[in-house]
């Protein structure tokens, strides 16, 4: 069963799911790791949920204010062993509802075109490509996406 905490970045289990993801996303990105480190750190993330799987911390996700209409999805996580669950789907959900209670329209994220489960993870969540943002730009590797909310 799954259940869902809103906290922090201060939260130990939002930390120590983080540092699995960042330990897989250095294999992934490999020399392209350090680029993306820094703009991945989550000391001022406010916004965060951690999901439980029969108590047991199992995911986790965020979001950053991006500019006055839209927030940025950060740090998204599921440990392999409770993949198939539809745990990332309740981390997203939860992230979304989130920022519409807060007053924004919309929310964008980034992730690199070689993590192919979570490019067609945001597609099946009605996610839909847009020009790369910010310091992805002109990064081959990055795709971004956005989702208007309803």
């Amino acid at each position: 069963m799954i259940k869902l905490k809103r906290t922090n970045s201060k939260d130990a289990d939002f930390v120590k799911l983080v540092g699995q993801l960042d330990a897989y996303l250095k294999v992934v990105d490999g020399e392209e790791h350090d680029f993306y480190h820094q703009y991945n750190g989550i000391a001022h993330l406010n916004n965060t949920v951690v999901a439980h799987w029969n108590g047991k911390p199992a995911g986790c996700g965020a979001f950053k204010m991006f500019d006055e209409k839209s927030t940025e999805v950060k740090r998204m996580f599921t440990y392999p062993d409770y993949r198939g669950k539809k745990i990332a789907t309740s981390i997203l959900t939860e992230l979304e509802k989130w920022t519409k209670e807060l007053g924004y329209e919309k929310c964008i994220l980034e992730t690199g075109k070689r993590q192919v489960e979570a490019v067609a993870f945001y597609k099946n969540r009605n996610y839909e490509v847009i020009p790369n943002f910010g310091p992805y730009k002109n990064i081959e590797n990055s795709i971004c996406f956005e989702k208007i909310l309803n």
